[in-house]
């Protein structure tokens, strides 16, 4: 836009010239020629200087404009130059944090498209290896020559792989809530004991068939904290344990407290975790060099989020002995 189009820039000249006229005709009829000549001077002085400041500042204006016009059309990698106008300084300084803003904004969508692709290729891989072998069970049961015992045992995998995709998207369900915040915590006095006692029921005679001991060393520590959750979060990391623990191993769960924080140990007497393993296994569906063909990698992602969100922190690492070892902190105070 030039100047003269603008309307404001034509009522300042305008108004100027006005002025000028009059006041230049005043001091000829006051104060005789000399005067009115510097008093035109002075009016014709002031215009060229608000017509030069004036156009600076447009023109500042213009290539705002067309920065912002480029940010809008994909273009976020641009400089801004300084201004030395005060308010133009303040909006080129905002402009300034929008683009750095944008940008990082398309960072991050990039980087959840990315995940999110990974991700829906993580559950579908998961979900294709017990849906196969259901098609193929069910071929199979379809058959005439099938004896009676084929078929109970075909009808025992069913239900097995069945079993395995609820499971499989109840976790998913539970993460996904999780991760949009729909989840309210509770912040009850839990007992340490109690909840061992409630994570532990189910995996009792599991362990028992392979010949494993759990052994608790939980006194009267407590903290604060939702028991139902943190149940869910504790049992994934016995359920760990027990599956990488050989025939007649032992898990141990030990807990203590300070005036800091509450820990809770599980450790047990398995093959431990590779070097390479132990800063990948709270990523979902990340599976170690040692995991089982059944695992899907994500009971510790679980179980590490659920910590997370109860103001908690949660390891991994190799015991002194031997084995794999989970340390869990409930802080008493936010950290």
């Amino acid at each position: 836009m030039h100047l003269s189009d603008n309307p404001d820039v034509r009522r300042v000249l305008v108004t100027d010239a006005v002025i000028t006229v009059v006041l230049t005709a005043a001091g000829y009829f006051l104060c005789g020629r000399r005067a009115a000549l510097l008093l035109m001077s002075a009016g014709i002085l002031f215009t060229a200087v608000y017509l030069v400041t004036t156009y600076r500042r447009y023109r500042c204006i213009a290539d705002l404009s067309s920065m912002i016009d480029k940010v809008l059309h994909g273009d976020c990698h641009l400089e801004i130059s300084d201004s030395k106008e005060g308010e133009l300084a303040i909006l080129q300084s905002e402009i300034y944090k929008m683009v750095l803003r944008l940008r990082e904004q398309n960072e991050q969508l990039k980087d959840e498209k990315i995940y999110l692709a990974d991700s829906l290729a993580d559950v579908s891989h998961q979900l294709r290896t017990p849906l196969t072998s259901i098609n193929l069970t069910v071929e199979l049961l379809s058959k005439d020559e099938v004896t009676p015992q084929m078929r109970l045992k075909l009808t025992h995998d069913l239900k097995n792989s069945l079993k395995r995709i609820d499971w499989l998207v109840e976790v998913l369900l539970k993460l996904s809530r999780l991760d949009a915040d729909m989840v309210e915590f509770r912040k009850d006095d839990v007992s340490v004991r109690a909840l061992v006692d409630k994570a532990c029921e189910p995996f009792y005679v599991l362990a028992d068939v392979r010949g494993q001991s759990i052994i608790r060393d939980v006194k009267d520590e407590s903290f604060t904290g939702d028991i139902g959750w943190s149940c869910e979060a504790l049992g994934n990391l016995i359920k760990n344990s027990i599956e990488h623990t050989p025939a007649g191993g032992k898990i141990l769960i030990r807990a203590v407290e300070n005036d800091i924080y509450t820990e809770i140990t599980v450790e047990d007497s398995g093959e431990g975790f590779t070097e390479g393993d132990i800063r990948h296994l709270f990523e979902r569906f990340y599976r170690g060099k040692n995991s089982s063909p059944s695992s899907v990698g994500i009971g510790l992602a679980l179980a590490n989020i659920i910590i997370l969100k109860q103001n908690g922190t949660i390891k991994a690492e190799n015991a002194d002995g031997g084995g794999a070892r989970f340390v869990i902190k409930f802080y008493k105070k936010l950290v």
